[in-house]
Parts: C-alpha cells; sequence; structure tokens
C-alpha cells in the first residue's frame, strides 16, 4: 500500500488531513510531529524515509507558526521553517515522492488592494513570513517538482484558531474591539484537506499529470472580509450576545506586522485541478456545527 506522509500532524490542517485519509484504505498514513521526527534534523529525515514503504506524498504541515513570538524567536523559527523544509524536500525528491509544502499569505504585504496571484512580487515584513517565503525558495531549489499551498486566516475544530477564541472570549465579556482594517479570507482547514487529497487522487488516477502540481499555487475559501466582520459572523450564528467594535491596526499594536490585504486569486488552483471551492460562510456553518457537539 502506498504511502502519505504528513509531518505537522498535531495541527489544524494535519488533524484533518488525517481524520480523512485514516478513513480510507488506499493508503497507508504516515503521522509524525515533532515526538516523532525532528524535520531540522537531516540524519534524523533522511533515516526515517528510508523506514518508509513506497512513499508517494510528503504534506508538510510542520512550521513555526506563533507570528508574535518569531520575533524574538528568530533562530528556531528559521529552523523549523527553512531548514526543515529543505530537509523533507530533498529527501522526499531523493525518495522520488512528492513534496506539498503548506505556506502563508503572510509572504505578500503590500498595498496592493487586487487579490494576490502566485507570480506577485512577495514582501515579507516579519520573522515568521520570511522564513516562510525562505522555506517556499528552499524547498523549490531542493526539489522542483514540490507544489507550495499557500494560504490564509487557517482555523478548524482542532487546534487554537481564531474561531474558538472568538466563542471563548464573546462567552465571556461583554464587549471586544476586533481589528477592521486587514482584509483577507477565512480558510477551514477542512476543505484545504479535502483539496490536497482531491488533487492527490487525480493524479494517481491519472486524470491530471503529476507534472502539474510542481509550482505555487494558492487555496483559501472564497469571499473577502475582515477580522471584525468575521468575529461579527461566528457570533451572529451562534446567537452570541457580544458588542463587537471596529478598531485599527494601530490601536492594537503587535510584535509582528500582519499584511493589510491578503486576499488570494485562486484561479491558478480552481483551473489546473478543476477543484471547487466553498464560500468561507458556509465553511464556518460546517466548523461550528462541529464545536457544538
Amino acid at each position: 500500500m502506498p504511502t502519505i506522509l504528513i509531518t505537522g500532524a498535531n495541527g489544524q490542517l494535519g488533524q484533518e488531513l488525517s481524520s480523512i485519509l485514516t478513513e480510507n484504505d488506499v493508503w497507508q498514513v504516515d503521522l509524525t510531529d515533532k515526538e516523532e521526527l525532528d524535520i531540522t534534523n537531516h540524519l534524523a529525515v533522511s533515516s526515517y524515509f528510508a523506514e518508509l514503504d513506497d512513499l508517494r506524498y510528503v504534506i508538510n504541515c510542520a512550521a513555526y507558526t506563533a507570528v508574535d513570538k518569531a520575533e524574538e524567536d528568530v533562530e528556531l523559527a528559521h529552523s523549523i521553517n527553512m531548514n526543515g523544509a529543505q530537509n523533507l524536500a530533498r529527501s522526499a525528491k531523493e525518495a522520488g515522492a512528492q513534496m506539498i509544502q503548506i505556506s502563508t499569505d503572510y509572504v505578500y504585504h503590500s498595498e496592493q488592494n487586487l487579490p494576490f496571484k502566485e507570480g506577485d512580487e512577495t514582501n515579507p515584513k516579519s520573522v515568521y513570513a520570511s522564513t516562510k517565503l525562505a522555506g517556499d525558495n528552499y524547498v523549490q531549489r531542493a526539489h522542483p517538482m514540490a507544489m507550495i499551498i499557500r494560504t490564509s486566516w487557517v482555523y478548524s475544530s482542532f487546534g487554537n484558531n481564531f474561531v474558538k477564541t472568538m466563542l471563548r472570549l464573546g462567552r465571556e465579556r461583554d464587549s471586544l474591539g476586533i481589528v477592521f482594517d486587514q482584509i483577507g479570507t477565512p480558510t477551514y482547514a477542512r476543505d484545504l484537506a479535502k483539496v490536497i487529497i482531491e488533487i492527490i487522487n487525480k493524479v494517481e488516477n491519472g486524470d491530471v499529470p503529476r507534472e502539474k502540481m510542481a509550482g505555487i499555487f494558492h487555496f483559501s475559501n472564497e469571499g473577502v472580509t475582515s477580522w471584525y466582520d468575521f468575529a461579527l459572523a461566528i457570533f451572529e450564528k451562534e446567537k452570541i450576545a457580544c458588542n463587537v467594535s471596529p478598531i485599527e491596526t494601530k490601536d492594537y499594536p503587535t510584535p509582528a506586522k500582519r499584511p493589510p490585504f491578503s486576499v488570494l486569486n485562486k484561479s491558478k488552483i480552481k483551473n489546473t485541478f478543476g477543484v471547487d471551492i466553498r464560500h468561507w460562510r458556509s465553511s464556518l456553518d460546517d466548523c461550528l456545527r462541529l464545536l457544538r457537539l
């Protein structure tokens, strides 16, 4: 049975991929997190890959994602987001496996107000963003056939995220101030997981040539919103009586700069692989239903 290796398996996307893939009898799914595999150690990665049977795909969900903490913890962010990604790409290429690297909208940070395309100029303005962009570049050099998926505002019924934080704070407090001048699109991690698996299946079935996976692709749900409007939608759907006030980014300073506009153009991934993408409000409904259980 062919193998899919998922790194960062305890994260939001890793758990969504795991929950879907382990329900089938087509793939052997190997799940690792930092306890099972230190991706920053090249020899450890190489040895681990040598033990896997018929490795076909490596999906790297592992990353240093503590955006503000990365401003101080530069060495660790560098080690995981850059060296770790490179180690995985090198070993995947040596094993003849396809690499899928998960990246971020934070690499785009400009005054642009049109959805970013894959070829648009990058301009990272935080340690997290710069190490993720460097990781993307390292991956492409080490494994030219690698697929890089840049996504945004990820949330899930697993892990810690904006949706869960709003649900907690909205029930604890009478009022909240939420940033309204950062614009983007929420991404339900389960939708991204399904699209990744759909692409893999189409390639394996011969519906799409494997070479089409090479390069950078964007994925988020459809639609555009702000963090303020996202919070309002969560409270409205859950009937939470918390007063939400819009505030500017300058009134909520953080160690790391956030992109003011990071809407992603998804035409490339839709046209290349024939995938459908849901609106973020529909996906939010699904996640909230799971969180009510």
